[in-house]
């Protein structure tokens, strides 16, 4: 088992500390390349249960990302072991997937490279 990145656990503690999502990042895991910005986690389970929500076959697990907010939260004095990522994709090629951005939780100590900022692509 690899230790995680204590930079990275910094970047990560910020986010959830200012509850900020403008911070973005590229990160390998995996062998996949995820790229798109920072969520703090309780912003990423809010958005994901609104999703699942709206879904006529998902809406029952939306309450899953909701129950038990306050448990769910790193206690204060613990690094937060996770990334969450919103308005993310996943690189193949010349392409990311989706089109539109995910959400896109990753253990930070799977990460082997990572970079701040995302990259995007274009036609030209």
């Amino acid at each position: 088992m690899s230790s995680p990145d204590e930079l990275l656990v910094d970047l990560a503690t910020m986010v959830e500390s200012e509850q900020s999502n403008q911070m973005s990042l590229t990160v390998v895991t995996g062998g996949a390349v995820i790229t798109g910005r920072l969520a703090p986690e309780a912003v990423w389970k809010e958005r994901v249960s609104e999703v699942l929500t709206d879904s006529a076959r998902l809406g029952p697990f939306s309450g899953v990302f909701t129950a038990g907010r306050a448990q769910d939260r790193p206690a204060r004095g613990k690094p937060p072991t996770h990334l969450h990522f919103h308005v993310a994709r996943i690189l193949q090629g010349s392409i990311g997937i989706p089109e539109t951005g995910g959400m896109y939780r990753v253990a930070i100590e799977d990460v082997s490279a990572w970079t701040v900022g995302d990259f995007s692509y274009s036609d030209h």
